[in-house]
């Protein structure tokens, strides 16, 4: 036998009950009823300001939950929403009762009821809305909120002065943007009606007053625009639904103000909506509409072939009436109607639980998952309980003990946050709370949490471990600035002992490096003064000691190949080879695209695909029968491979690079990496920073989490090239960077 309550209690929510049988739902009574009643013996005592008990809220936002055509989960969860925040109730007695996915739910509504709002500058309150999105792992938090926020809204007349404004300014700032956002109209416009009704309450009466006055004139003029045109669709066959409203309060309102309007300058405030059967109707239905009332200029809009980003679509025309009254006209199927009644919660509505999802709906409502950028691949069966909100999954939302909210990257910590404060708060620092505990500088940040940084003028100053800990490029930076400046010696002494530990990983010893006098060409090219400078940009960070070792280990092996050679250059081997056949009075050849064949200066020269030599590489020529010469690096795999077959005897001739001339040379790099978002932002960016010429970027999921690259570049030289190369290097994720060598 149910428990009984307050005769109005019971009222209210049997009107519940009725409308979740009048929309059809398929759902566990039983179920509903029991929250129902774990709601109202939890609330039994509290009572709200009009003198109702508590509960009557509760039951009106699982009743708005119903009009937006959630499900069950939702509707349980709204009658508990404040159970755990207001009661004895605890998530895991909502959990063994009602399931996970309600006790989750319930305690996401309660984490978004605990958050401050402090401050109102726009930036403020963009991180607010995104931190609220981004708290809300299960779309359905803040559907349930937006619902608590409505009913509240509905019944702040009982409120101070001073909380009506306050309430009033969050909707507006907060909750009403997040409903459009989510693309939930009906919603949106009532929240911004009820705010403005006590944020300009002058303004907010003189409108409706006006509206109420001229009512009976609007509404008679649009049912005869109705019939005019629905008897117009009929004789071409077109069945449709045709009903018209007046545009809500704010809408006019803010119209008012932007354009310096009067209220009796307003005239397009009527719309009349179309609803038809299938897509091609739009248009038909368009075209008799233009036919039929001359139009505004300026005034059409296609948001069916160009969607607006929280999924709306519809055409909206202005057309002027019989009665030279302006009035707009928006024209959709119902799977588009219901899309801009409800937006995201348009998955719900019409289904009836899980199984009601038909084939084919996860792509029919794929606008979801674009909007909301989620990040999983869930089917269609799982799509209700597997929806998250990750849109700024790359992102954490943190505030100041003043309430101020900041963004940072995902796997922040507390260092992070002091230099997003200021560079002296992290040079300063000496310790960290996170919700008012002491934490290790390493604890790694979560949406919402409360970071207070303490310093100390006396502060020794970042260490070279925050490096590693910090996550914002801007702090290591800040990080690395401060490295350089205060610590030179110490920088040169420990720069100093990494280079000296990365040669001896690479198998090269310090007396080999001075033997070929390999550091000044490293120094010049980096502008570097001396060696001290190198080390000291390895100690704070400023050059990696893998990188330095890379360069000289390249340096080293070109001076060893130079001492073993017989002293004769690649240019004296050229010289040499036009000499043997022009031995009367031999011509020094002439380079072609920055190329000295031996023995020729007038053909056609090409360079091979292949292995795209730059400027620098060591070639060798290809005579090819008809296209002139092939030009490849000598480690090419068809070059090694041809001068083993018989066909390519005496083709291969001796080439090499004319370095004064200023030529350019296209080549193609390849990166395998994580495959992550905005790797080819950051990838573009490195590009970007050093002025590289970009022919052509293409980048493709390979399977197994990984990401190819492919870049083919316009370069002077292979001193560029490898430059390139190396930077590319440290784009976070990248594995590997090289060239094709055939």
């Amino acid at each position: 036998m149910p428990e009984t309550f307050d005769p109005i209690v019971e009222r209210q929510y049997a009107a519940l009950e009725n409308k979740i049988n009048a929309a059809g739902m398929k759902v566990d009574h039983g179920r509903i009823r029991a929250a129902f009643e774990l709601a109202a013996a939890s609330h039994a005592g509290q009572k709200r300001k009009d003198g109702t008990p508590y509960v009557t809220h509760c039951i009106a936002a699982a009743d708005i939950t119903v009009d937006m055509g959630l499900d069950e989960d939702s509707i349980v969860s709204a009658l508990l929403h404040d159970t755990i925040e207001d009661t004895a109730v605890t998530h895991e007695q909502i959990a063994k009762q009602f399931g996970p996915d309600v006790a989750n739910i319930v305690e996401g509504v309660t984490k978004l009821t605990r958050v401050n709002y402090t401050s109102r500058e726009e930036e403020q309150m963009e991180n607010m809305r995104k931190m609220l999105l981004a708290m809300s792992r299960d779309i359905r938090v803040i559907l349930i909120k937006l619902a608590d926020r409505l009913h509240n809204m509905r019944t702040m007349d009982y409120q101070s002065p001073e909380k009506q404004r306050l309430k009033s300014l969050e909707t507006m700032e907060i909750y009403a943007p997040i409903a459009h956002r989510l693309g939930i109209q009906a919603v949106k416009w009532e929240l911004e009606d009820l705010a403005l009704k006590y944020l300009d309450p002058v303004a907010f009466q003189a409108i409706t007053s006006s509206i109420a006055e001229r009512r009976g004139d609007l509404d008679a003029f649009m049912d005869r625009m109705e019939r005019k045109i629905k008897a117009r669709l009929s004789e071409w066959g077109i069945h449709c639904t045709i009903y018209h409203r007046i545009k809500h309060t704010y809408s006019i309102y803010r119209k008012m103000y932007r354009q310096k309007l009067q209220l009796s300058e307003i005239w397009d405030i009527c719309a009349l909506r179309v609803i038809v059967d299938a897509l091609p109707d739009c248009y038909a239905v368009l075209g008799l509409v233009h036919d039929m009332f001359n139009t505004v200029p300026g005034k059409f809009k296609d948001y069916i072939s160009m969607p607006k980003p929280n999924g709306y679509q519809s055409l909206q025309t202005t057309v002027i009436g019989t009665e030279a009254i302006p009035f707009e006209v928006q024209i959709r199927t119902w799977e588009m109607h219901r899309t801009a009644e409800y937006g995201v919660a348009a998955h719900w509505k019409y289904k009836s639980g899980p199984a009601g999802v038909r084939e084919g709906d996860e792509e029919e409502f794929a606008w979801v998952r674009r909007l909301l950028e989620t990040q999983q691949d869930s089917d269609a069966d799982d799509f209700f309980s597997g929806l998250k909100v990750d849109m700024f999954a790359d992102e954490v939302f943190v505030f100041s003990p003043k309430g101020d909210v900041t963004s940072l990257p995902a796997g922040a910590t507390p260092v992070d946050f002091a230099y997003s404060v200021h560079s002296a708060v992290g040079n300063r620092m000496v310790g960290a709370k996170v919700n008012g505990r002491i934490v290790p500088y390493g604890q790694e940040l979560h949406n919402g949490d409360i970071v207070e940084i303490l310093t100390s003028k006396s502060a020794p100053g970042p260490s070279r471990d925050w490096l590693k800990i910090a996550k914002s490029g801007s702090a290591r930076t800040k990080i690395k600035q401060w490295l350089k400046k205060e610590r030179r010696e110490e920088n040169i002494v420990q720069g100093k002992e990494l280079l000296e530990a990365e040669l001896r990983r690479a198998g090269i010893t310090m007396a080999e490096v001075n033997e070929f006098d390999l550091l000044p060409p490293i120094l010049k090219k980096q502008s570097f003064s001396n060696v001290d400078d190198l080390y000291a940009a390895v100690g704070y960070g400023g050059m990696t000691a893998p990188k330095v070792a890379n360069r000289l280990k390249d340096e080293l092996l070109k001076a060893r190949r130079s001492a073993a050679d017989t002293g004769k250059t690649a240019l004296d081997k050229v010289n040499e080879a036009a000499e043997r056949r022009n031995q009367k009075d031999p011509p020094k050849p002439r380079p072609i695209n920055g190329v000295l064949i031996a023995g020729l200066d007038n053909c056609l020269l090409k360079f091979a695909r292949c292995c795209t030599p730059v400027a620098g590489d060591d070639i060798v020529g290809f005579i090819t029968r008809g296209y002139g010469v092939s030009i490849h690096r000598s480690d090419c795999k068809n070059h090694i491979a041809g001068r083993l077959h018989p066909d390519g005897e005496g083709r291969w001739v001796d080439a090499a690079w004319d370095m004064s001339a200023a030529e350019t040379y296209i080549t193609t790099v390849y990166i395998n990496s994580i495959d992550r978002n905005s790797l080819v932002m950051d990838i573009a960016l490195v590009l970007s920073s050093m002025n590289a010429k970009v022919r052509s970027l293409n980048a493709r999921a390979v399977g197994g989490g990984m990401a190819s690259t492919t870049l083919t570049l316009e370069v002077r030289n292979l001193d560029e090239l490898k430059a390139i190369i190396a930077r590319l290097a440290t784009v976070p994720g990248v594995k590997k960077v090289g060239r094709s060598n055939g």
